[in-house]
């Protein structure tokens, strides 16, 4: 899984992180705070966007806010190739 993620990045993915405050659904005046981490790809988000359909399709609390921030953790400058391998016992 892990060099998966490592591929998705040097494909241009980055760490994606969304506060979502919510409606709670009995008490409209309440703010409940949800916060969604993922890989993603900037500035069009379809991960996101494709979770957030998914909530106000599915879920009672309505969305008040979402704040999104992201990082790119790795960059295809920022990796080189190194002769020879390792190997723990």
């Amino acid at each position: 899984m892990g060099t998966s993620n490592f591929a998705r990045i040097l494909e241009g993915y980055s760490l994606t992180t969304a506060e979502i405050l919510y409606r709670m659904p009995d008490h409209q005046a309440l703010l409940q705070t949800f916060i969604w981490q993922e890989l993603d790809l900037h500035p069009r988000f379809p991960r996101l966007r494709s979770f957030l359909d998914f909530w106000e399709a599915n879920l009672d609390g309505p969305l008040f806010k979402v704040t999104v921030s992201h990082s790119r953790l790795v960059s295809p400058a920022q990796v080189r190739l190194l002769d020879g391998e390792y190997r723990l016992n």
